[in-house]
């Protein structure tokens, strides 16, 4: 059953890193940032919109890397849509936690099956130099938010 459920998620991360969800530049994104994750050689730059009353309204990237980090961009750009700028980081907390902690079990505090499926990247936890490459997607959403025009790994813990 295990073996099944790896293939799974294999299945999913190579979908989505072949085949990314809104993978475009928007128009008139309010919010932008740059992220760029040297070691792997990942790079993208995540856009936002963002409403008045801190909504995510669309979010969307281009970029070039590695299967993980454009299937994490890819899925977490479907999943924060419509969520409000304090829940998005929330999220980012929570999945940062999880593809970082050995003792984490998910995302306790939600029981969003949205949510659930960013379980498939938790796997990175076991191979530490792909953690960065999951969650650069991530930081470069949270430096969008707040108005950071570029991040990188580099710095990252």
């Amino acid at each position: 059953m295990l073996d099944e459920l790896r293939e799974l998620y294999q299945e999913v991360i190579l979908d989505h890193g072949k085949k990314p969800r809104n993978f475009r530049r928007p128009d008139s994104p309010t919010n932008e940032a740059a992220g760029r994750n040297p070691l792997c050689g990942d790079q993208l730059v995540i856009y936002l919109n963002l409403t008045e009353d801190g909504t995510i309204e669309d979010a969307a990237f281009v970029g070039k890397g590695c299967a993980i980090s454009m299937a994490s961009a890819s899925m977490m750009t479907e999943i924060v849509k419509g969520r409000t700028v304090a829940e998005a980081k929330k999220l980012f907390e929570n999945f940062h936690n999880m593809c970082t902690d050995d003792d984490a079990e998910g995302f306790a505090d939600d029981d969003d099956e949205d949510i659930e499926r960013l379980q498939v990247l938790s796997g990175v936890r076991q191979f530490p130099v792909r953690v960065k490459c999951a969650t650069l997607p991530w930081h470069t959403l949270a430096a969008a938010i707040d108005g950071v025009e570029e991040i990188s790994t580099e710095a990252d813990s």
